[in-house]
């Protein structure tokens, strides 16, 4: 193994419930959609990757008639485009006052992998601001220093496309068969194993009743997987 590419929420930090979730609620609050997600609705909308599309997903016929949104395509556009920066600059100011701390075990997996040469990134469908805020509130100074980050604004189609992890690979300067992507949803490993990586899944809260049976191996977290753990067999 010579990388190793995380996802962010979920993976890196249990971001979902305390982060993503209010801010999302807030900005459509703000913007007149006059609707908020409950968790379980929430976990629905993690089915559709990226922050934009899932406030998309809202705009269905009746619900924009129902609440005097634009019908025009492109205003919805650049509607749902103003929503998500709002939620986006909601999800900083959070952060700020929340003591997230990072999953158990990435800190030292990751440590472990830069100690053998190995080379570290974050391949997210959320947007780079708040991934990069996340990277640096919950990894280690020299993790921090050290990894790649790739988010949903360096690609055109979110995962379950392999997009981003092809980027990755391609930032990286690695083959597939040489990296392994540890992912927390059903649509994250479709995405690393469409990239033609072998990928590891550590359930979030949000996720732990998805479809893993892509994935190489499943575990609670990362307590107990070493570096061995993840060469292919």
């Amino acid at each position: 193994m010579r990388a190793l590419i995380f996802d962010c929420d979920g993976v890196l930090a249990e971001t979902e419930g305390d982060l993503h979730l209010p801010a999302f609620n807030q900005a459509l609050d703000e913007f007149g959609f006059a609707t908020t997600w409950s968790a379980d609705e929430y976990a629905d909308r993690l089915m559709i990757g990226g922050g934009k599309e899932r406030i998309a997903s809202l705009l269905t016929p009746a619900f924009v008639a129902a609440r005097g949104l634009p019908t025009d395509p492109v205003e919805q556009r650049t509607l749902v485009a103003a929503v998500h920066a709002r939620k986006t600059d909601l999800l900083g100011e959070l952060l700020r006052d929340l003591n997230l701390v990072a999953r158990p075990g990435v800190n030292r997996l990751a440590r472990e992998a830069l100690a053998a040469g190995g080379k570290l990134a974050v391949a997210s469908t959320s947007a780079k601001p708040a991934v990069t805020a996340i990277v640096r509130r919950v990894l280690d100074p020299e993790i921090v220093e050290a990894i790649a980050i790739f988010a949903a604004d360096d690609v055109q189609a979110k995962k379950p496309d392999p997009a981003i992890y092809r980027l990755a690979l391609e930032g990286l300067n690695v083959a597939p068969e040489d990296a392994v992507a540890i992912e927390d949803s059903h649509i994250g490993v479709l995405a690393a194993t469409g990239a033609g990586i072998r990928c590891l899944v550590t359930p979030s809260l949000f996720t732990a009743s998805e479809d893993f049976s892509a994935a190489f191996r499943v575990v609670p977290d990362l307590n107990s997987v070493s570096l061995t753990d993840l060469d292919p067999a």
